[in-house]
């Protein structure tokens, strides 16, 4: 299942992140709080527990979110550029890393790191990548998530292609996908179209 987040704010936001004249600090910027808008879709269904707290005023029951229950993941190396935004949401999360890179030959995803919270199949994982074009490098991740027994599983992204959101439906139905837009399609070269060019590249400035 995939959730389009439709808000004038995502749209203004997408606008400027899209922009080839947008440079790498605003580009940063924007993809971290493009990533706090998505965090806080992807948790509207987070359990809270009660605890008691004191108001200058007085005592009072208060619900929290039990942080220890979560793990956010980004796929290295763009998905880094949004966990600045989750951490300003919740500041004490834990955060693993997937290192994958797409071959550029093959279009498919290579695995070249992995380390996660130990007890990662006791969390619900949420994934970031800031976008989803073949789907190769989401699928992949969530595999290697699974084979370690995590069975709650959200995937954030900024941009999305028709592509990638098919081929992740067809093989984890049970993902549920959060993204900024839909776009039209993938190119010759597995680019979304009109897309935002390589996310890794605008966020780090190595292009």
């Amino acid at each position: 299942m995939i959730k389009e987040i439709k808000h004038p704010l995502m749209e203004h936001k997408l606008a400027i992140l899209r922009d080839k004249n947008t440079g790498t600090k605003e580009f940063r910027e924007l993809a971290g709080e493009i990533a706090s808008i998505l965090c806080y879709e992807a948790m509207r269904d987070a359990a809270l527990d009660e605890c008691e707290i004191e108001t200058p005023m007085q005592k009072m029951k208060a619900k929290k979110i039990n942080e220890d229950r979560y793990a956010f993941i980004p796929i290295l190396r763009a998905g880094m550029g949004m966990t600045d935004g989750i951490e300003k949401l919740i500041p004490n999360a834990k955060i693993g890393v997937i290192g994958l890179y797409r071959n550029e030959e093959t279009l498919k995803p290579v695995k070249y790191y992995y380390k996660v919270p130990k007890d990662i199949k006791n969390r619900t994982v949420i994934l970031l990548d800031p976008m989803l074009a073949t789907g190769g490098s989401a699928s992949d991740a969530i595999s290697m998530l699974k084979e370690d027994g995590v069975k709650n599983i959200k995937f954030l992204c900024i941009i999305a292609a028709p592509e990638g959101v098919k081929k992740l439906e067809e093989t984890y139905p049970d993902v549920e996908i959060f993204c900024g837009k839909i776009d039209e399609k993938l190119n010759e070269n597995g680019y979304i179209l009109p897309g935002l060019g390589d996310a890794g590249d605008r966020i780090f400035g190595t292009k």
